[in-house]
This record gives C-alpha cells, structure tokens and sequence, in this order.
C-alpha cells in the first residue's frame, strides 16, 4: 500500500509511526482483520517523495516490494495507492513482471497537475496489464483529485481488460485542507464502508 502526501511515515526504530493518519496507514489494522497481509514502505531518512512517485528509481522501488510480497507465500498481490500513491501506485504496475499482480487499486488519485509535477496520467497507465479498480469519493473536494476525473482515469487504462470504477460517498471533515487525511478525501469517518467495497473486488480477483 503506497500513501499519499509525502510519503513520510515516521517510522521510528521501535515501530512507532509519527504520520499515521494517511488512509492506508490508520486502517492497516483494518485490512489485517479482513485477512490482507500489508506492506507500507517509508522514505529514507524522511525524505518527501513529491515529485518522485512517477520516476524510474521509484517504480523500481515498487516492483521491488512486489517482489518481496510474492517472496511471502503464494497468496495474490495487489498494490494499492491513495492521493500521490496512487501515481507511484500506477508507475509500479506499468513497469511490473507480467502475471505478478492480481490487480491495482488507486483510490482518490491525483489527476490534477498540482505541487508535484505528476499525476497518474503521467505514469504510464496505458502499459498497465493487470486487473484496475479505480476509487473516488464523490464528496472529495480536493482539487487535485476531483472524483469526476475517475472516468477518465479508467479510459487511460488501454492494455488492461478489467477495469471498474468504484464511487462511494460520504466522510467527516477534520482537516483544515480539502485534501488532508481526515476529510472525505481520505475516507475519514467512513473507512469500513470503503474497505468493504474494495475487499469485495480484491476476493473476486485473488
């Protein structure tokens, strides 16, 4: 699971996370409960990932986490990635081994040239193979990732034969930016409803 914003947790050597409030990284307990195994990654040594996520060097870090995944068991892989995950989300499936992901999942993706650079147009979403299911909140209000862009997102999608876009709707606002974790971007009040939906795609595709 790659998080949005800065990509920064906070890992600490004794297992703390100091950025927590990411999607995938307060609901990683939520997942285990449904029976997902999940891998975070941080930056190194705090580094911000703005402007990364599309690269080369990082699309090598993905494929290698998907490597390291299938070095786990014989179980299905996915990647899923939230806000700017999503683009290090697309860049990682583009470049991915043949047959090595059973799907890709971009919730609430960044579509809108922002800070960064990037979006997930910007990342070869056209080479991606495998399986999409391309999420958006109706209520999200951030403006780099409207989710009437979903659509088009999934269009951009051309070697891939299963592609679904998901709309949900709803959330709580707790953030002072529209596209903070704790608003309806990030699924804030109702992440069990999102998770459910996306766990009923992943089953059909593990």
């Amino acid at each position: 699971m790659l998080p949005g914003g800065a990509g920064d947790l906070g890992l600490e050597p004794d297992g703390r996370i100091r950025h927590g409030d990411n999607f995938v990284v307060r609901t990683r307990g939520l997942w285990n409960q449904r029976g997902y195994a999940v891998i975070i990654p941080d930056t190194r040594e705090h580094a911000s990932l703005r402007g990364q996520c599309g690269s080369s060097a990082y699309a090598r870090v993905v494929t290698d986490l998907i490597a390291f995944a299938h070095k786990q068991g014989p179980q299905a892989v996915f990647v899923l990635g939230t806000s700017q995950g999503s683009i290090a989300a697309v860049n990682g499936a583009a470049h991915a081994p043949a047959g090595s992901l059973a799907g890709v999942v971009l919730t609430e993706s960044v579509s809108v040239m922002g800070g960064s650079r990037e979006t997930v147009f910007s990342a070869g979403p056209q080479n991606i193979q495998a399986p999409v299911l391309v999420v958006a909140n109706r209520d999200d209000r951030c403006n780099v990732a409207p989710p009437q862009a979903a659509r088009q997102i999934a269009l951009a999608m051309t070697a891939s034969r299963d592609v679904h876009v998901l709309m949900v709707a709803g959330g709580t606002t707790r953030s002072r930016q529209a596209c903070g974790s704790r608003t309806p971007h990030g699924y804030f009040g109702i992440e069990e409803q999102v998770i459910d939906a996306i766990s009923a795609w992943l089953d059909t595709h593990a």
